[in-house]
């Protein structure tokens, strides 16, 4: 039989065994309440760090289309501007050889949109064969990969072949578009007429050559030969004034039908000569010379322009006349400033040596 006192102790060991099981349960679930708290800070980490990635994705992708929408539009914007220039434009497709040349391309050689084929070989049929072989490094050397910006455009100076004949200057400029690899998949570029330039740089060269060693009177000669030979003129002359107030000129040398002619001395009445000299600025004729002033019979186009002394007094001045038409090739102003203060220099020093000769001869004694 059970006594009282076994009874109390087994409740006793009982109620200890409850303690201890609650206990257990009580830091059991202490325990998984901290390794929850722990998962759930692991998650929420996880779940931040995903967030960022998907936002730092979100901001390249939208940094990557704006990149690209800002390339398309400034293409767009190049593309444009070249389509608006006065220049002939030109895009090849690399892909495909197709070359789209501008109708203002095409009448830049003579012509009609039609006349001319879009393609890789008739854009090149139009270059100079001289030039051709360099036109052909050049894009080669532009299709490498590229290593910096510059590399990406493109310039080259070359002839083109005119419908009729005749040949054009050039100074072709363009653009690469590459893809993302590098490999270039379109040019686009423009050429523009440089033979006005290339013009005015010859007849430079050939008279400063020709008037290099002259010095005084024979510098006169010497500047319109090779005047009138470098713009193919059938005369050129430089006269100084033989009056004051001026009404008449002296030539110093004149260079007519491939030679040069003796000098003379003429009134400037009824001349284009009278215009520039009293009003000491240039006058251009093109054409319909003879039917303005009928003393100029024989003569269809005049470029006259004044010698200016250092001290603002015109001197003479320098013409050119010829028995056809000319255009605008001719007003290279550049060169003519050059050479007239030349000319002005000469005469100056020339009237200097001769004041001084006229002061030295003894009274009654023309000088020398």
């Amino acid at each position: 039989m059970i006594t009282h006192t076994m009874a109390l102790t087994l409740l006793s060991v009982m109620a200890a065994a409850l303690v201890f099981v609650a206990g257990l349960a009580w830091s059991t679930a202490r325990r998984a309440r901290r390794q929850r708290a722990a998962s759930g800070d692991q998650l929420a980490q996880v779940e931040r760090r995903l967030a960022e990635q998907r936002a730092a994705v979100g901001r390249a992708e939208t940094s990557r289309a704006a990149a690209e929408a800002e390339l398309r539009a400034s293409e767009e914007r190049y593309v444009a501007a070249l389509r608006g220039s006065q220049d002939g434009m030109w895009d090849w497709d690399i892909a495909s050889g197709r070359v789209q040349l501008s109708p203002r391309w095409k009448s830049m050689l003579g012509f009609e949109a039609h006349e001319l084929a879009d393609d890789l070989a008739g854009w090149r049929a139009r270059v100079h064969p001289d030039d051709r072989l360099a036109l052909n490094q050049a894009l080669a050397q532009w299709l490498a990969p590229a290593t910096s910006a510059d590399d990406a455009r493109f310039e080259h100076e070359m002839r083109l072949l005119h419908k009729d004949g005749s040949v054009r200057w050039v100074l072709s400029r363009g653009i690469t578009l590459r893809h993302a690899s590098g490999a270039p998949y379109r040019m686009v570029g423009q050429d523009t007429d440089v033979t006005p330039t290339r013009h005015v740089l010859h007849v430079l060269q050939a008279v400063a050559d020709g008037t290099a060693g002259a010095v005084g009177e024979a510098f006169f000669p010497a500047m319109v030969r090779h005047f009138a030979r470098a713009l193919g003129l059938d005369c050129a002359f430089v006269a100084e004034c033989a009056d004051q107030p001026v009404t008449r000129v002296r030539t110093l040398a004149y260079w007519a039908e491939g030679g040069l002619r003796d000098n003379f001395e003429f009134a400037l009445a009824g001349t284009p000569c009278e215009a520039v000299v009293q009003s000491a600025s240039a006058c251009f004729h093109r054409n319909g010379l003879a039917r303005m002033f009928p003393r100029e019979a024989g003569w269809d186009a005049y470029l006259g322009m004044p010698i200016i002394s250092s001290d603002g007094r015109t001197l003479g001045h320098l013409a050119f006349r010829h028995r056809t038409p000319l255009g605008d090739e001719m007003l290279v102003d550049s060169v003519y400033r050059i050479f007239l203060a030349r000319a002005a220099a000469e005469l100056e020093r020339i009237q200097a040596l001769a004041r001084l000769r006229a002061e030295a001869s003894p009274p009654g004694v023309p000088a020398s």
